[in-house]
């Protein structure tokens, strides 16, 4: 029979809080059921090396629910396999935006309810984040985390269960031990500027607009990658405010407040987007499709990423799945 209790050390959930969950979980899989005994007090003690108190803290918690039932003399037992078991999600998002709304509803749906999600923001805070992720410890079953470009916060990840935590969006080697779902932003850039390739016959420039703030840097090196096998003149520039806009030049623009700074300066100097100059944006929205006659744009599918992470949760997987992306063309390019 498969062990009932588990409990293992520095990975910051109290150990009655792991005898709660590792019955609660046993009993959702049908591996235990009403009428079964538990392992005796004193067996969980010896096995690992905890005090009894511990597991009368768990047994007495489990009592007052009206899972257990004690039978003096003899020991603990399942009195109710009837109770809601649910998954608690800790969903760790950057920002929240139009295409990370899309991931949040799409893991919503996919979950189909078979889970408590508490979705909290970090803000690119580096503290911020290292406080949600330390005070969300032992408070949940699988931990969701979006690390984006954040530095020294690997430690922080690391110190959660490692079993349960899935890494969203941006992955590192740091990281690289968790499952994930995650965009390859140097391949994104490269493959979707190659998939236009055949239009940038009548462009003289390619420009970059990276403020280097929360944008992945990958990008950087796949714009770089693409421009210097394919020996395209290039430029990348940090900031774009009322600069004048030459004819014939590519932007690529992460950022949506930039786009909106381009397409008005374009206005200013009466260029048509898609003739005198063109734009690339990243990230697809419903709005891309019609500002401008039509905005083109590098993205992944957020809809997809977040059906495949509820089901790598739902099915406990351990996969490490790079998300699909390409080059959507409309008229600004």
């Amino acid at each position: 029979m498969k062990k009932i209790i588990t409990i293992e050390e520095n990975i910051g959930i109290p150990k009655y809080r792991q005898i709660i969950n590792s019955v609660e979980e046993k009993i959702a899989e049908k591996i235990i059921k009403k009428g079964d005994k538990l392992p005796s007090i004193n067996k969980v003690c010896l096995e690992f090396k905890i005090s009894r108190d511990t597991v009368m803290l768990a047994y007495d918690e489990l009592k007052k629910r009206g899972i257990l039932h004690a039978i003096l003399g003899k020991g603990y037992y399942i009195k109710s396999v009837e109770f809601s078991f649910e998954k608690r999600i800790f969903l760790l998002f950057d920002e929240f935006n139009s295409f990370k709304e899309d991931l949040f509803n799409s893991f919503l749906e996919h979950m189909n309810n078979n889970a408590q999600i508490d979705i909290f923001f970090h803000h690119f805070n580096t503290e911020m984040f290292k406080k949600l992720v330390n005070e969300s410890h032992g408070n949940y079953s699988k931990y969701v985390i979006m690390p984006s470009n954040l530095k020294g916060i690997a430690d922080t990840i690391k110190s959660l269960p490692k079993n349960d935590v899935y890494i969203l969006d941006q992955t590192n080697e740091l990281l690289n031990e968790f499952p994930s779902v995650h965009q390859n932003f140097i391949e994104d850039m490269y493959n979707g500027l190659k998939q236009g390739q055949h239009l940038l016959n009548k462009y003289q420039k390619l420009v970059l607009i990276f403020p280097g703030n929360k944008e992945p840097l990958g990008m950087v090196d796949g714009f770089l990658k693409f421009c210097n096998e394919f020996e395209y003149q290039n430029e990348i520039i940090h900031d774009f405010d009322k600069q004048i806009i030459d004819k014939g030049t590519l932007f690529i623009i992460p950022s949506d407040r930039h786009l909106v700074n381009v397409i008005e300066q374009g206005k200013i100097q009466s260029y048509i987007l898609g003739e005198n100059y063109g734009v690339i944006s990243y990230n697809d929205t419903v709005l891309k499709k019609i500002v401008g006659n039509g905005i083109s744009t590098i993205s992944t599918d957020f809809y997809a990423m977040g059906k495949i992470l509820a089901e790598m949760i739902l099915e406990n997987s351990k996969n490490q799945v790079q998300n699909h992306s390409k080059l959507i063309l409309r008229n600004s390019f």
